[in-house]
């Protein structure tokens, strides 16, 4: 009746951190081999620049730090609302050093789709314009971004995003 709890295998979708200056970029990925607690992956890794920034000049509060000091695939989702770099990641993580959380294979698809599907720009363009012309125009690009997404969750999340930081009106 009820599944057997994930196990870390290859194809497994995982959620990991990596140290960067004072804050953590997360990595999300597939894994591709075990070797004893060495653990194979192949993904992509957030660097959420926007929102160090924001830290640095004082304009968030102390759940943006908290987000970039212990991000989990439950937070991380609210760094992405700002400008993000990212790149491929394919590297061996050690799990007696490394975190490596298991990862829904929803929230996977989700968190992949929303990088590769650049909405961190698109959202971070209309967030960072002046009422007007321009933001209005940002806000149509992003409303039809997401009326074009074909995964649900994403959609749904993104939907919850935008509305939470009051840009779908």
């Amino acid at each position: 009746m009820f599944g057997k709890k994930p196990t870390l295998k290859e194809g497994t979708h995982i959620f990991s951190v990596k140290k960067n200056g004072d804050f953590n970029d997360f990595i999300f990925g597939v894994v591709t081999g075990i070797d004893g607690r060495k653990v194979g992956v192949n993904g992509v890794i957030v660097n959420p620049v926007g929102l160090k920034n924001k830290i640095d000049q004082g304009k968030t509060g102390e759940r943006s730090s908290e987000i970039l000091e212990n991000p989990t695939p439950d937070n991380v989702v609210l760094a992405l609302v700002y400008r993000v770099e990212h790149e491929n990641f394919t590297e061996v993580l050690d799990l007696d050093k490394d975190k490596c959380d298991i990862l829904p294979p929803k929230i996977y698809a989700m968190l992949d789709g929303w990088i590769r599907e650049s909405l961190p720009e698109f959202i971070n363009t209309v967030l960072s314009l002046p009422p007007g012309s321009e933001r209005d125009e940002a806000k149509r690009v992003l409303k039809h971004r997401m009326d074009t997404l074909v995964d649900k969750n994403l959609k749904r999340t993104l939907y919850s995003v935008c509305r939470s930081l009051k840009i779908l009106n």
